[in-house]
């Protein structure tokens, strides 16, 4: 199943426009969406006389985290959105760093998800089902308990669309892929969003996306993989501009498991030593 094409906002005709929109346009702070940990702003931004709605992450409104540098997660959302680019995948929203009315922050062009039609069912992503079997169409992720004494088996869709971001999950080592940070979009896409806690040197993977442990990796993704490891490599424009983003010994660990990925052929399975599913899930 070939990446649907991006639909490009009015007034932006590619992803270079778009980025540029980002950077140097007006930002307006139009509301907060509260229910999200860090500072999270609504916004937006006008430039040449095209306008998107985005989403504005101030460093100063990041919670410090244990195991994450303080003032460093902005740096990784658009860390994690230059290696999805790298992919040609485009798996997550247009992404830069730039100053705002708050200060320096993360800016990501706002996807509006997908609402079901009168005349179609809503698409499905997760699901919890009665039994020990995914059912046809569904990967099994986990048992989980739902109250009551009772349990049901946590399944997410057999879909290349997740599968591929399974892939860029285990790159960057996401630590907190749930349900609410996967939107379908109208251009048919499913985009991945909250990419801060990422690119740990250590195995932080977690994630709802497991229903792939230790298959083979699609013939697609060691494409994405090999061409991924090229711009890598030292003194490439990707690395030059990671190296700007997270550390060195981060760098390093990116370019380790992208040839993990590739001598194993597969996709990677919980290690264990972390907890494998975020909570909560959604």
């Amino acid at each position: 199943m070939p990446a649907p094409e991006r639909l490009p906002a009015p007034g932006v005709t590619g992803q270079g426009d778009m980025e540029e929109l980002l950077a140097e346009g007006e930002l307006t702070v139009v509301g907060r969406i509260r229910e999200a940990s860090n500072a999270v702003l609504l916004c937006t931004v006008t430039h040449d006389g095209a306008s998107v709605d985005c989403v504005y992450k101030p460093v100063k409104g990041e919670r410090p985290l244990w195991d994450f540098p303080d003032g460093s997660l902005a740096q990784r959302e658009v860390a994690a959105y230059l290696v999805s680019e790298a992919t040609g995948w485009g798996l997550v929203p247009a992404t830069v760093l730039r100053d705002g009315p708050y200060g320096e922050g993360m800016v990501q062009q706002w996807i509006e998800a997908r609402q079901p039609q009168d005349d179609s069912p809503q698409e499905e992503l997760l699901a919890l089902v009665d039994g020990e079997e995914a059912g046809e169409g569904w990967k099994p992720v986990a048992f989980a308990e739902v109250g009551e004494g009772r349990t049901a088996l946590l399944v997410h869709a057999d879909d290349p669309r997740l599968r591929r971001l399974s892939v860029l999950d285990a790159v960057i080592n996401n630590g907190d892929r749930k349900g609410g940070h996967l939107l379908p979009a109208p251009d048919g896409r499913i985009y991945g969003i909250d990419h801060g806690v990422t690119f740990h040197t250590e195995d932080k993977l977690r994630t709802l996306l497991w229903g792939w442990a230790g298959e083979p990796l699609t013939d697609e993704a060691l494409q994405a993989l090999t061409a991924l490891a090229a711009e890598l490599a030292g003194g490439a424009p990707l690395a030059t501009r990671l190296a700007e983003l997270i550390t060195a010994a981060e760098l390093a660990a990116v370019r380790e498991r992208v040839a993990h990925m590739l001598r194993t052929g597969r996709h990677p399975q919980p290690s264990g030593q972390w907890p494998a599913i975020p909570w909560p899930p959604v």
